[in-house]
Protein backbone atom coordinates (compact mmCIF):
# COMPACT_ATOMS: atom_id res chain seq x y z
CA UNK A 1 0.00 0.00 0.00
CA UNK A 2 1.45 3.34 -0.71
CA UNK A 3 2.16 6.21 1.91
CA UNK A 4 -0.12 9.12 2.52
CA UNK A 5 0.16 11.41 0.47
CA UNK A 6 -0.69 13.75 3.54
CA UNK A 7 1.63 11.75 5.64
CA UNK A 8 3.80 12.37 3.48
CA UNK A 9 3.36 16.17 3.14
CA UNK A 10 3.72 16.35 7.33
CA UNK A 11 6.98 14.35 7.67
CA UNK A 12 8.14 16.81 4.70
CA UNK A 13 6.99 19.91 6.73
CA UNK A 14 8.57 18.80 9.88
CA UNK A 15 12.02 17.78 8.62
CA UNK A 16 12.17 20.88 6.51
CA UNK A 17 11.29 22.81 10.13
CA UNK A 18 13.65 20.29 12.33
CA UNK A 19 16.95 21.33 8.96
CA UNK A 20 16.09 25.06 9.57
CA UNK A 21 16.08 24.87 13.41
CA UNK A 22 19.75 22.81 13.25
CA UNK A 23 21.34 25.70 10.70
CA UNK A 24 19.77 27.87 13.39
CA UNK A 25 21.42 26.44 15.61
CA UNK A 26 24.69 26.60 13.84
CA UNK A 27 24.50 22.54 13.77
CA UNK A 28 24.56 22.86 9.63
CA UNK A 29 26.20 25.26 7.77
CA UNK A 30 24.08 26.65 5.03
CA UNK A 31 25.66 24.49 2.23
CA UNK A 32 24.80 21.19 3.96
CA UNK A 33 21.33 22.70 4.50
CA UNK A 34 20.45 23.47 0.91
CA UNK A 35 21.64 19.90 0.23
CA UNK A 36 19.11 18.36 2.43
CA UNK A 37 16.63 21.11 1.72
CA UNK A 38 16.66 19.70 -1.97
CA UNK A 39 16.42 16.36 -1.07
CA UNK A 40 13.53 17.03 0.83
CA UNK A 41 11.60 18.77 -1.72
CA UNK A 42 12.52 15.73 -4.06
CA UNK A 43 11.75 12.61 -1.25
CA UNK A 44 8.83 10.06 -2.24
CA UNK A 45 9.21 8.34 0.70
CA UNK A 46 9.21 8.29 4.41
CA UNK A 47 12.14 6.27 4.98
CA UNK A 48 14.06 9.16 2.64
CA UNK A 49 12.50 12.02 4.84
CA UNK A 50 13.47 10.10 7.64
CA UNK A 51 17.65 9.64 6.28
CA UNK A 52 17.78 13.43 6.36
CA UNK A 53 17.64 14.23 9.80
CA UNK A 54 19.00 10.91 11.41
CA UNK A 55 22.04 11.84 12.41
CA UNK A 56 20.58 15.07 14.08
CA UNK A 57 20.69 15.26 17.41
CA UNK A 58 17.09 15.58 19.26
CA UNK A 59 15.74 19.45 19.28
CA UNK A 60 13.27 20.80 22.17
CA UNK A 61 11.38 22.47 19.65
CA UNK A 62 10.24 22.24 16.04
CA UNK A 63 8.82 25.76 16.12
CA UNK A 64 9.99 28.10 12.78
CA UNK A 65 10.69 30.95 15.50
CA UNK A 66 12.39 28.57 18.41
CA UNK A 67 13.07 31.27 20.34
CA UNK A 68 10.81 34.39 21.89
CA UNK A 69 11.46 37.70 21.93
CA UNK A 70 10.74 37.43 25.62
CA UNK A 71 14.83 36.35 26.20
CA UNK A 72 15.77 39.52 25.25
CA UNK A 73 14.03 41.04 27.86
CA UNK A 74 15.69 38.64 30.83
CA UNK A 75 16.03 41.29 33.79
CA UNK A 76 19.14 39.38 34.80
CA UNK A 77 20.52 40.63 31.17
CA UNK A 78 22.68 37.42 30.32
CA UNK A 79 25.83 38.42 28.23
CA UNK A 80 24.91 36.36 25.14
CA UNK A 81 21.65 36.32 23.81
CA UNK A 82 20.36 34.17 20.48
CA UNK A 83 17.35 35.84 18.59
CA UNK A 84 16.30 33.54 15.65
CA UNK A 85 13.70 34.13 12.67
CA UNK A 86 12.80 31.43 10.39
CA UNK A 87 10.42 31.94 7.66
CA UNK A 88 8.68 34.35 9.88
CA UNK A 89 9.25 37.92 11.08
CA UNK A 90 10.18 39.82 13.79
CA UNK A 91 10.18 43.88 14.74
CA UNK A 92 11.97 44.85 18.07
CA UNK A 93 11.39 48.26 18.65
CA UNK A 94 10.63 50.63 21.64
CA UNK A 95 12.22 50.42 24.98
CA UNK A 96 14.41 47.04 25.28
CA UNK A 97 17.20 45.78 27.30
CA UNK A 98 20.18 44.89 24.81
CA UNK A 99 22.50 41.98 26.28
CA UNK A 100 26.43 42.22 25.49
CA UNK A 101 26.09 39.88 22.56
CA UNK A 102 23.12 39.23 20.54
CA UNK A 103 23.44 36.35 18.41
CA UNK A 104 20.89 37.25 15.06
CA UNK A 105 20.10 34.22 13.18
CA UNK A 106 17.69 34.93 10.38
CA UNK A 107 16.68 32.16 7.46
CA UNK A 108 13.83 32.64 4.84
CA UNK A 109 12.62 35.73 7.02
CA UNK A 110 12.84 39.75 8.33
CA UNK A 111 14.19 41.26 11.00
CA UNK A 112 14.02 44.67 12.38
CA UNK A 113 16.15 46.07 14.95
CA UNK A 114 15.40 49.40 16.33
CA UNK A 115 18.06 50.88 18.79
CA UNK A 116 17.11 54.06 19.45
CA UNK A 117 15.20 53.81 22.68
CA UNK A 118 17.03 50.14 23.40
CA UNK A 119 19.32 50.19 26.63
CA UNK A 120 22.70 49.75 26.00
CA UNK A 121 25.53 48.85 28.32
CA UNK A 122 28.57 51.08 28.42
CA UNK A 123 31.38 49.66 26.06
CA UNK A 124 30.84 47.32 23.21
CA UNK A 125 27.86 45.09 22.27
CA UNK A 126 28.47 42.90 19.79
CA UNK A 127 25.67 41.95 17.03
CA UNK A 128 26.83 38.71 14.94
CA UNK A 129 24.48 38.45 12.20
CA UNK A 130 23.87 35.65 9.60
CA UNK A 131 21.22 36.47 7.53
CA UNK A 132 20.53 33.66 4.16
CA UNK A 133 17.36 34.49 2.01
CA UNK A 134 16.51 37.08 4.25
CA UNK A 135 16.54 40.52 4.75
CA UNK A 136 17.20 42.32 8.44
CA UNK A 137 17.33 46.00 9.20
CA UNK A 138 18.94 47.61 11.76
CA UNK A 139 17.88 51.18 12.71
CA UNK A 140 20.13 53.54 14.84
CA UNK A 141 20.31 56.51 16.89
CA UNK A 142 22.32 59.35 15.90
CA UNK A 143 25.26 59.75 17.32
CA UNK A 144 25.73 55.84 18.35
CA UNK A 145 29.22 54.73 17.76
CA UNK A 146 29.06 51.75 15.51
CA UNK A 147 32.18 49.45 13.83
CA UNK A 148 30.55 46.93 10.51
CA UNK A 149 32.70 43.75 9.66
CA UNK A 150 29.84 41.66 7.45
CA UNK A 151 30.73 39.84 4.51
CA UNK A 152 28.45 39.01 1.82
CA UNK A 153 27.84 36.64 -1.22
CA UNK A 154 25.21 37.35 -3.22
CA UNK A 155 23.67 39.87 -0.79
CA UNK A 156 23.91 43.24 0.07
CA UNK A 157 25.18 45.07 3.03
CA UNK A 158 24.20 48.56 2.95
CA UNK A 159 25.44 51.23 5.53
CA UNK A 160 23.99 54.90 6.41
CA UNK A 161 24.95 55.87 9.85
CA UNK A 162 26.96 58.72 10.40
CA UNK A 163 30.00 57.49 12.94
CA UNK A 164 30.77 59.96 15.82
CA UNK A 165 34.48 61.09 15.50
CA UNK A 166 35.70 60.23 18.53
CA UNK A 167 34.08 57.85 21.00
CA UNK A 168 34.05 59.43 24.63
CA UNK A 169 34.61 57.56 27.73
CA UNK A 170 31.85 55.16 28.88
CA UNK A 171 30.30 55.70 25.30
CA UNK A 172 28.20 52.73 24.05
CA UNK A 173 29.15 51.06 20.91
CA UNK A 174 27.38 48.89 18.41
CA UNK A 175 29.71 46.11 17.17
CA UNK A 176 27.68 44.79 13.76
CA UNK A 177 29.89 41.35 12.06
CA UNK A 178 28.83 38.15 10.84
CA UNK A 179 27.60 37.07 7.22
CA UNK A 180 24.72 37.99 4.54
CA UNK A 181 24.53 35.80 1.98
CA UNK A 182 21.57 35.98 -1.12
CA UNK A 183 20.00 38.25 1.71
CA UNK A 184 19.96 41.82 2.79
CA UNK A 185 21.34 43.85 5.63
CA UNK A 186 20.69 47.57 6.02
CA UNK A 187 22.02 50.06 8.65
CA UNK A 188 20.78 53.58 8.81
CA UNK A 189 19.96 56.48 11.26
CA UNK A 190 16.65 57.79 11.77
CA UNK A 191 15.52 60.41 14.40
CA UNK A 192 13.02 60.13 17.10
CA UNK A 193 9.34 58.59 15.84
CA UNK A 194 10.81 59.48 12.12
CA UNK A 195 9.45 56.98 9.52
CA UNK A 196 12.31 55.24 6.84
CA UNK A 197 10.67 57.50 4.36
CA UNK A 198 10.81 60.61 6.35
CA UNK A 199 14.76 59.69 6.75
CA UNK A 200 15.38 59.35 3.38
CA UNK A 201 13.96 62.70 2.76
CA UNK A 202 15.60 63.95 5.70
CA UNK A 203 18.92 62.60 3.86
CA UNK A 204 18.42 64.26 0.60
CA UNK A 205 17.79 67.62 1.86
CA UNK A 206 20.68 67.49 4.10
CA UNK A 207 22.77 66.96 0.82
CA UNK A 208 21.66 69.23 -1.10
CA UNK A 209 22.32 71.63 2.00
CA UNK A 210 25.94 70.58 1.87
CA UNK A 211 26.45 70.68 -1.42
CA UNK A 212 25.16 74.24 -1.72
CA UNK A 213 27.67 75.02 1.67
CA UNK A 214 30.35 73.66 -0.40
CA UNK A 215 29.21 75.48 -3.69
CA UNK A 216 29.21 78.98 -1.74
CA UNK A 217 32.75 78.16 0.15
CA UNK A 218 34.56 78.20 -2.94
CA UNK A 219 36.21 81.10 -4.37
CA UNK A 220 34.76 83.36 -6.69
CA UNK A 221 36.24 82.41 -10.34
Amino acid sequence: MSESLVALRDRREQVIARLSQCFADDVLEIEELERRLDLAHGARTLAELDALVADLAPTASTALVPAALQAIDDPARAATKKLRVIMSSVERRGRWLVPKELVMRVFWGSAELDFRDASLQPGVTTIDVRVTMGNLEIILPPGLAIDVDVSSLAGSVEERHRVPAELGPGQPMLRITGAVRFGNLEISTRLPGETGGDARRRERRERKQLRAARQRALPPG
